[in-house]
């Protein structure tokens, strides 16, 4: 049974999400260029794309690629306090409909006060139906709370439950994260089922699996819990491309 003493924010203690708002360097665009010059005279190519690792953050990115850190996060849909997590692709070329790069300094945003779940850009309208993910509910228990688009206080569905009662993984896939860094999570696990989607579990009492862990759908990886919460419950979410989308959509319907 695994247990953590850690109230260090993962953002800030382990390095995992931790994320610094600083400012960006200035990238110019050529007008009728077809490739973005970096510093150092490299360039970005139309479709590049990098996969963030453990400890990344879109300050170091951005530094490393030679790319304005506003201009990164504009083509990447991720707003302020520009939060990313390990497994996560970034296109570090600007897509077809994303602002131009900007030309001038840039503003020096502040520091981020506090740090949450990838949660801050909005679930895309019409993610895609087939996730290539078989879900299955993780616990049974009565709907406390609802998923809505936009409020990051409710950016996946709360579900009541007994203390102690098995939480179950919602599809195969690799655990990414296990611990208790996250400020209002408690007990947090976070499954990547694919390139694309991912899932997350809240408020455990006992988490039972540690990162790295390969597991099933329906194989038990924690113990329903109220760390983080006013009441024994599971917080769960899931999540295409780091953007939270309703898990009613995707779960069978009860």
């Amino acid at each position: 049974m695994i247990r953590t003493t850690s109230t260090t924010s993962i953002f800030a203690g382990k390095a995992i999400f931790r994320l610094f708002a600083v400012a960006g360097l200035a990238l110019a665009l050529a007008a009728c260029s077809s490739t973005v010059t970096r510093e150092g005279g490299s360039t970005a190519r139309p479709g590049a794309t990098t996969v963030v690792q453990r400890g990344d953050n879109l300050y170091r990115i951005a530094t490393e690629n030679g790319i304005a850190l506003r201009d990164l996060a504009a083509w990447n849909g991720i707003a302020p306090p520009y939060t990313i997590y390990p497994g996560q692709r970034l296109r570090l070329y600007p897509g077809s409909q994303s602002p131009r790069a900007s030309t001038g300094n840039a503003t020096r945003p502040s520091p981020p006060r506090s740090t949450a779940l990838p949660a801050s850009t909005p679930a895309p309208s019409a993610p895609p139906v087939n996730s290539g993910v078989a879900w299955r509910w993780p616990v049974d228990g009565q709907l406390l709370s609802r998923f809505e688009a936009g409020e990051p206080t409710k950016q996946g569905i709360d579900i009541a439950g007994t203390g102690g009662a098995p939480v179950r993984a919602s599809g195969d896939g690799t655990v990414v994260y296990s611990g208790s860094g996250l400020v209002g999570y408690g007990e947090l696990i976070i499954i990547k089922h694919n390139e694309h989607w991912l899932s997350a579990y809240g408020h455990n009492r006992n988490r039972l699996v540690n990162e790295g862990a390969v597991v099933k759908a329906g194989q038990q990886i924690a113990e329903l819990g109220r760390t983080g919460a006013a009441r024994d419950m599971l917080h769960f979410e899931i999540r295409y491309n780091g953007k939270p989308v309703d898990p009613l959509k995707y779960l069978p319907q009860k």
